[in-house]
């Protein structure tokens, strides 16, 4: 058992720090008619297709699973597509932080659901705020999301909120299947933003898949398909509180390589309201330790 929990905490490490470098192939997208949604549709696309054969190999226990729990997990892969696709539109790092808001929603809502709240949770919300706040206001502009990257990434953090208190709350299926399920609820968020803010569909026969091909494929298979399967795996095998400190690989990875290849560097009051949203993500973490009841839980 410490044998498969020291692989699943080096696995979540590794996860982490590439999905802070996630934002590489989105961005290699830019200018091509996948820009944005349509590329995270195609993305996801790739991903529910390659795991399409196992998720029919295990279709009785889908078929066996509640139409809420399935509901939930799409859910949570509708706020990863938000995440994607704000990639395209905001700054990196700032999107990222967003999303790491996670921990002050899961407290509020997990307080509308009645559950005990600590005071280190109340502290959480101060802390998670303060930082939205220096981050979004960080340039001398009032402390509101500046562009639609920004939004999907607020909204991305929200949705993956709701999702992992419902998970929390009832049976999930395994890894492949729950991934699978997750993956389809993305491509049904993509579709509807490409729609919405995508470029029209006329141009789609405009796509040069030689050009684009490499980076959807590798995308929906590495980082969707394989990389979200093994966190899936991973969390059944460590605490929430070590899961969630593991994935802080992807705040560190993230910020930095937007600031060195991307040119996008924050500036000294965003770094601190960026540290000010890891230390509440942090934070959130520690009172699911001894605890019995499933706490809501971060990224």
């Amino acid at each position: 058992m410490q044998q498969q929990e020291r692989q699943a905490s080096l696995a979540v490490v590794i996860i982490g720090a590439l999905w802070g470098l996630y934002w590489w192939p989105v961005r290699a997208l830019e200018g091509t008619v996948l820009e944005g949604a349509w590329g995270t549709l195609a993305i996801v696309t790739v991903s529910t297709l390659t795991l399409l054969p196992a998720a029919c190999r295990r279709r009785r226990i889908l078929a066996d699973c509640p139409w809420s729990t399935l509901a939930i997990i799409a859910l949570g892969g509708a706020g990863f597509a938000l995440y994607s696709i704000g990639l395209s539109y905001g700054r990196v790092a700032i999107v990222i932080l967003m999303f790491y808001l996670t921990p002050v929603w899961s407290t509020l809502i997990g307080r509308l659901l009645g559950w005990p709240t600590p005071w280190s949770r109340y502290v959480v919300i101060v802390l998670g705020l303060a930082g939205l706040l220096l981050v979004l206001g960080g340039g001398g502009t009032l402390p509101i999301p500046r562009n639609l990257g920004d939004w999907l990434g607020l909204a991305s953090g929200l949705m993956w909120a709701v999702c992992s208190i419902g998970m929390r709350l009832r049976p999930m299926p395994g890894a492949l299947e729950s991934t699978f399920v997750f993956s389809a609820g993305a491509a049904l968020m993509s579709l509807i933003l490409a729609l919405v803010i995508g470029a029209p569909i006329s141009r789609l026969a405009e796509i040069d898949w030689a050009q684009a091909g490499g980076w959807v494929g590798v995308t929906g298979v590495l980082w969707w398909a394989m990389m979200l399967s093994v966190l899936l795996w991973a969390n059944a095998r460590l605490e929430p509180a070590r899961l969630a400190i593991l994935l802080m690989s992807e705040v560190i990875v993230g910020v930095m390589s937007a600031a060195l290849w991307a040119g996008e560097p924050l500036g000294t009051i965003e770094m601190a309201g960026g540290a000010l949203v890891v230390a509440a993500a942090l934070l959130e973490v520690y009172p699911a330790r001894g605890r019995t009841e499933q706490p809501p839980s971060g990224h």
